[in-house]
């Protein structure tokens, strides 16, 4: 079910630690959410998971394999990140979502970008012209092409309006539900509370859970 599974784990950053001794478990089927003070590590910590960063100690176990034992290039189709500021690559937008899978037909394409909410029109729209937001949704698309078994998603709504961050809690509810693994950072109070199953505080350089993740409360 696509567990993560972190042992241990620590990182020095510049002889400073960074994560101390990180020892829990991320449920695979399940969504899962970490939050906290900002510089605390969370975005590095979703490196880790998909080995963009490599820690200092412990082990990162993914369905009982350490992820060291995983070729990098398996792991990152199987495991996708999704970063806070938007990379795009190619010049038009159907070829961006090609990056990876280049065997995407056009009905594949435009299927991949009504998941992240953008009309079918995007397909041929020029990325240098995209808003921030609307590069977030293509880089997610993107992602979504090569049909991960975990999202790793950094502030997923920092430049979406309230449609367009309904439109990715419900991708991200729906990957959940088809038995993938959704990792994300945030500090959208209320996007957290309708959209994760579980909820970590990484604060001080360790991770608790939030007693309150199981009172969730998420929109129909």
């Amino acid at each position: 079910m696509h567990t993560f599974v972190l042992d241990r784990v620590g990182l020095v950053v510049d002889s400073l630690p960074l994560l101390v001794d990180l020892d829990v478990t991320m449920p695979g089927g399940r969504c899962t959410a970490v939050v906290g003070p900002s510089g605390t590590g969370k975005t590095t910590l979703l490196r880790l998971l998909n080995r963009l960063a490599e820690p200092s100690s412990g082990r990162i176990l993914l369905d009982d394999v350490p992820i060291t034992e995983l070729e990098v290039p398996a792991l990152r189709r199987r495991v996708g990140l999704v970063p806070q500021r938007p990379v795009l690559l190619a010049d038009v937008v159907a070829d961006e979502l090609r990056v990876g899978r280049a065997d995407l037909s056009t009905t594949q394409v435009t299927g991949l970008l009504a998941r992240v909410g953008l009309p079918d029109s995007f397909a041929g729209r020029r990325c240098a012209e995209l808003s921030g937001g609307e590069a977030q949704r293509v880089c997610l698309a993107r992602a979504l092409a090569v049909e991960p078994d975990v999202l790793l998603l950094d502030e997923p709504t920092s430049a979406l309006d309230a449609a367009a961050a309904t439109a990715v809690t419900e991708l991200i509810r729906a990957h959940v539900d088809a038995g993938g693994t959704v990792v994300l950072v945030s500090h959208d109070h209320g996007f957290v509370r309708t959209t994760a199953d579980d909820i970590l505080i990484l604060d001080d350089k360790h991770l608790t859970p939030d007693g309150q993740a199981d009172q969730v409360d998420r929109k129909p």
